[in-house]
């Protein structure tokens, strides 16, 4: 049995070819092969956010504080809240981040395939970003 420590795994910036804004990432779990899911906890600063991107396997957020917006491709964008729970299925393009004017942190869970569990795409526009319904 392996014990990760509250505080004993430093957290990291979202790299700002994948994240607009200001993103700090804190692991915390990611067990050895054959085990292929790991999560984190992401805290996105209001009107920060991912670039498009899909999960091979999927992806779950579970929304811990704050206030977000999740899109996917052609979709109406959706408000989230802490205890929500959301599911991307394998392949669907998507972002997701805080509001405009309030912080966000979810914990992100995915699986990866084959060594991958992140295909990036490009940037969310700040058109894209604001926008209610799909601006593609």
């Amino acid at each position: 049995m392996e014990i990760k420590r509250s505080g004993s795994q430093p957290s990291r910036k979202g790299p700002s070819e994948n994240f607009t804004g200001s993103v700090r990432i804190d692991p915390l779990f990611e067990p050895p092969e054959p085990a292929r899911v790991y999560g984190a906890l992401v805290t996105f600063e209001p009107g920060a956010r991912t670039a498009w991107h899909t999960h091979p396997l999927g992806q779950t957020l579970i929304v811990t504080s704050g206030c977000g917006w999740t899109r996917c491709w052609g979709e109406p964008k959706e408000e989230i809240r802490p205890g929500d729970v959301i599911w991307c299925p394998p392949g669907k393009k998507h972002w997701h981040g805080a509001t405009s004017t309030t912080a966000m942190s979810h914990i992100a869970i995915v699986e990866k395939l084959n060594g991958k569990a992140v295909d990036w795409m490009e940037k969310v526009s700040d058109q894209q970003y604001q926008a209610e319904s799909s601006v593609e």
